[in-house]
């Protein structure tokens, strides 16, 4: 069974940083595209970054320039490192396995 642990989230003031992290339990983790996503409180979940197997990286136009997706395949492990950040980043943070499993997300609260 697939399992996503994400972990990282807290609470940090705007311009702060933080290093989310994403442990996946599943076999030929390194042939698949990771991606992070976010959902505000009575927003929808949005794709804040991805990464497939070969390293390329796309992100949401609102995060460019401010947060960095990787990867560690030997360690089944996607990472989201999230500099600048502003209150509209504030959201639970979820990461997406073959586009069909979640974790159970980890809370990131910016303040003012």
């Amino acid at each position: 069974q697939v399992q996503l642990v994400e972990s990282g989230g807290g609470l940090v003031q705007a311009g702060g940083s933080l290093r989310l992290s994403c442990a996946v339990s599943a076999n030929l983790f390194r042939l698949y595209t990771m991606g992070w996503y976010r959902q505000a409180p009575g927003k929808e979940r949005e794709l804040v970054a991805s990464i497939t197997s070969g390293g390329n990286r796309n992100y949401a136009d609102s995060v460019k320039g401010r947060f960095t997706i990787s990867r560690d395949n030997a360690k089944n492990t996607v990472y989201l490192q999230m500099n600048s950040l502003k209150p509209e980043d504030t959201a639970v943070y979820y990461c997406n396995f073959q586009l069909k499993y979640w974790g159970q997300g980890t809370q990131v609260t910016v303040s003012s």
